[in-house]
């Protein structure tokens, strides 16, 4: 056993291991000082709630309380292995401000404490009175990508069902709504394609707009461990900042941020016209071959030069290691999911696994990945703009599907449009015609872009405000009723990862307080409203995570992400498990896609598809025109400018981001002491050029200034693309004098992003506003942001990130290897 300090390490040690070898085991684990492994009255299994990776773990338990975690080694997808957030996060579950007893707001404007009977009661009147006066259209819920399955499940029952508002959705729209469109777009369905195990098998790894090294950090681990391995695998990094992949990688694409189109049809080019193509599964699998042809014939690497600011000879040399590798596999993430024509971006990679037939094999995948734990399962349960199970809303036979499920009428479930998306159910805030919001596990007052517009309309006296959370955040303090929930650790439930990997966290000590589980504030709510179905009976018919569960795997039988094989006791007994999951796929799926066969047939496909420039739904007769057979499906797009361009007044680019010590608004990751000392205040990333044109060094509080308005932060001199800002986007209010809103020093990064979304994802555009940045006050310190991650500084004598004796982890190579899902 090795101690280690994993801030000042974050992948910990290396385990290499050859191309078509299984990972090695490594078993990482921290417990609270003072408590050894002999201490813990028992380990609880659970996964990781923290990122999108879905890392397996048990929970140390000690007198009642959560005292560490332990990687748990035989799960496939981390094999022992925890990451930072993963091994410190657990310590803001006792957190002193947690809230633990129902607040409503007096006649006097104050937030108090109060109890549940009050403030359900008053959550219930409020919604009758709608329902009342003006319909469902009155009520939305705005949901996260943190709770569990059967929360979102019941969730969507509820809204969907019950009280029958298009108004819900997750804010996994802001993070890999993308994923889910480009996904729906080329195969006709949500659902990764590929696996995690295909790392073991690549040997090209191509990285798109992904700082994997810092989202997904033990993910990030496997990648290392096969480039120190025999035989390593080529990786290609296209991303505009110096991340630890851009220095790991064999060729560095750093475009333009707002250009990834024009990159992508170039490199797109390139492998047809060297004929780099797989002709015949072109010919047996996939429609729209032509169009693209014909739309990438002019996108030469030259033409891509010019509009991203990348190498001619670098996209040729990148293409080359596309067009020859043999097992190519794909990420993506926010770089593309965030930017300027997001989800045309996002299809082209998926064009460039299908025009080289490299879907369905070990080490052929896309993994169009997740931000969130839970983010799969907000788009499966129909929690985040679509009908639970992946189905159709244009699609009459599926909503009547979906109303024999529940028992209640299909004219019941509304469908008559798309369901609202999160940025326009803010407009309806604004315009008046939501006048009750229900926002559950998320922090719209940080984490919605153009933030000054997010306060003044979450704040009007006409709207009817419910926060769910863990903590008083920024929006909670904006609310009318404040509901205390329980989190990880404190309730049972499943969730799934980004490569459909479905782990079951079981309840380790009891909820602060009054604190309760989101599945029983839920269930209180409908139970209050007395919603029924067409026979007369209770709508929601479970009253526990394992029934709700089972009900869940009805409502996906027979759908892509069919649940049906897997029960409790199967999660308990094997771990972690992928769907489809069912009587023809009794041990769940590696890959999907493996035979060549989509889930897009007109009958089947959970999307007709949209146009990409305008989002304009196809209709079902020009989808069955298109697609008849089921087949995947190449859609070209143009490249498009940015609807904001650099001018004299803004001559920069500002893109916006994680860091890897931080999650979210850090509402957690703050209260978890070796995280928030490793990155502890905000700062703004530029290129050694930029800082010297505007007399800015290292640690100066500069300020960033777009046309919505500004923030000040500690400058970092980095080797990031010139003429482009970086700012992590956790950092709000709640842990200053103002709690809620900027208290004179505005530090908050959507203090600056525009209101504007992908036409196709209604993803709102975090990555390509205008910007200007100007010297406020010189300092003589550095500022206090990572040196281990994209933010490393270029000037020298900067003290690097260190966690010290609190960090230390224990890291076990284990003799056996982990177990694989056949």
């Amino acid at each position: 056993m090795v101690r280690r300090d994993r801030i000042a390490e974050p992948w910990g040690a290396r385990t290499p291991y050859g191309r078509g070898e299984p990972w090695p085991v490594r078993v990482d684990s921290h417990l609270q000082a003072g408590v050894g492994a002999g201490d813990v009255d028992r380990w609880v299994p659970a996964a990781s709630v923290l990122h999108s990776n879905g890392d397996a773990m048990d929970i140390a338990v000690k007198d009642g309380r959560i005292v560490g975690v332990r990687g748990h080694a035989r799960d496939r997808v981390n094999h022992g292995r925890l990451g930072p957030k993963d091994l410190f996060g657990w310590q803001a579950n006792a957190s002193a401000d947690r809230l633990t007893r129902p607040l409503v707001r007096n006649a006097d404007g104050a937030l108090v404490e109060s109890d549940w009977d009050t403030a359900m009661d008053l959550v219930v009147r409020r919604t009758r009175e709608l329902m009342d006066e003006q319909g469902p259209s009155a009520i939305g819920f705005y949901t996260t990508g943190q709770l569990f399955l059967e929360e979102y499940y019941t969730l969507s029952l509820i809204a969907h069902g019950g009280l029958g508002t298009n108004h819900l959705d997750g804010n996994t729209r802001l993070c890999t709504a993308t994923a889910a469109a480009a996904l729906k777009e080329s195969f006709g369905c949500d659902g990764q394609p590929g696996s995690y195990t295909d790392i073991d098998h690549a040997d090209v790894i191509t990285l798109f707009g992904h700082n994997m090294a810092e989202t997904q950090t033990v993910l990030w681990s496997r990648v290392l461990d096969r480039l120190a391995g025999p035989d390593p695998p080529a990786v290609i990094c296209v991303d505009p900042r110096p991340s630890p992949v851009a220095r790991a990688a064999t060729v560095h694409l750093a475009p333009r941020p707002g250009t990834n189109v024009a990159l992508m049809n170039s490199l797109l080019h390139e492998i047809i016209a060297n004929g780099w193509t797989d002709r015949d599964y072109l010919d047996a699998h996939v429609v729209g071959y032509a169009e693209l042809t014909e739309r990438v014939e002019d996108c030469t690497p030259e033409y891509a030069a010019a509009r991203c600011g990348v190498p001619a000879e670098e996209i040729r040399r990148a293409a080359r290691i596309l067009g020859r590798g043999e097992r190519l596999l794909s990420t993506v993430l926010q770089g593309f999911y965030q930017s300027h024509q997001a989800t045309a971006a996002a299809v082209q990679v998926n064009n460039l696994h299908l025009i080289r037939g490299m879907l369905g094999r070990p080490g052929c995948g896309v993994l169009q990945m997740n931000g969130q734990p839970t983010a799969q399962n907000t788009r499966e349960c129909g929690a985040n703009g679509d009908l639970p199970g992946f189905r159709n809303w244009a699609n009459d036979a599926h909503v009547a599907d979906l109303a024999r499920i529940w028992n209640v009428e299909p004219e019941r479930i509304p469908h008559y449009a798309p369901p609202t998306h999160a940025m326009q159910m803010m407009r309806y805030v604004e315009n008046g015609s939501i006048r009750m919001l229900w926002v559950s596990g998320t922090n719209p007052a940080v984490s919605l872009p153009e933030l000054r517009r997010v306060r003044s309309l979450l704040a009007q006296e006409r709207l009817f405000l419910v926060v769910q959370d863990l903590f008083p955040t920024e929006t909670a303090q904006l609310a009318d009723v404040v509901l205390p929930a329980a989190t990880w650790g404190e309730k049972t439930g499943t969730f799934t990862n980004a490569d459909r990997t479905v782990h079951l966290c079981e309840k380790a000590v009891e909820p602060p307080g009054r604190a309760r589980p989101d599945l029983d504030i839920f269930l209180d709510y409908a139970t209050r409203l007395d919603l029924r179905d067409k026979d007369g009976g209770p709508l929601v018919k479970w009253a526990g995570p394992e029934a709700a569960f089972e009900a869940w795997k009805e409502c996906s039988r027979g759908r892509p992400c069919d649940y049906t094989g897997i029960t409790y006791a199967r999660l308990r007994e094997r771990g972690g498990t992928q769907w489809p999951c069912d009587a023809g796929h009794p041990d769940g799926t590696e890959r999907l896609y493996a035979d060549g066969r989509f889930f897009s047939a007109p009958d089947y496909c959970e999307s007709y598809g949209r146009d990409l420039v305008t989002g304009a739904p196809l209709e079902p007769d020009e989808y069955r025109a298109m697609n008849p057979d089921g087949k995947a499906v190449i859609k070209a797009a143009g490249y498009l400018p940015p609807h904001e361009r650099t001018s004299d007044e803004y001559p920069l680019l500002l893109t916006t981001g994680r860091t890897l010590y931080h999650f979210h608004t850090r509402t957690k990751t703050a209260r978890a002491p070796q995280l928030q000392a490793a990155a502890p205040g905000m700062w703004v990333e530029l290129s050694r050029r930029d800082a010297d044109a505007a007399g800015i060094t290292e640690g100066d509080l500069v300020e960033v200034t777009t046309p919505r308005g500004s923030v000040r932060a500690a400058a970092r001199i980095t080797a990031i693309a010139e003429g482009v800002l970086f700012l992590p986007f956790h950092y709000g209010y709640w842990d200053t004098e103002a709690g809620h809103e900027p208290d004179g020093t505005p530090r908050a990064a959507n203090e600056l992003t525009p209101t504007d979304w992908d036409p196709a994802s209604k993803q709102p555009l975090y990555k390509t506003a205008a910007a200007r940045i100007h010297l406020f006050a010189p300092r003589d310190t550095p500022a206090a942001a990572p040196t281990t991650t994209a933010s490393a500084p270029v000037t020298a004598g900067i003290a690097p990130t260190a966690g010290g004796e609190a960090a230390m982890v224990d890291e076990e190579p284990a003799p056996t290897t982990a177990g694989e899902t056949p």
